[in-house]
């Protein structure tokens, strides 16, 4: 799986933030519903020009950025 196939950056699609290409579901919403425990086909019934790849996808692209990038947390 290679998120990239699946999520684009561009400015003119909600403002540069990271989308399902081809719509403008915003990966953050998905992996906010996931975080929610939504099962996924309420997620795609919800979206319904998401697919259970684009998904994944998104769960691809977050861990990325998670390997890139620490948040620094309190204790």
């Amino acid at each position: 799986m290679n998120w990239r196939d699946y999520i684009i950056v561009d400015p003119k699609i909600c403002p540069g933030k990271a989308t399902i290409k081809g719509t403008r579901i915003m990966v953050t919403v998905v992996l906010d519903n996931i975080a929610a425990k939504v099962p996924e086909e309420d997620i795609l019934k919800s979206y319904p020009t998401l697919s259970a790849e684009s998904i994944q996808a998104c769960i691809a692209y977050a861990a990325e950025l998670a390997r890139e990038r620490s948040i620094p947390l309190t204790v």
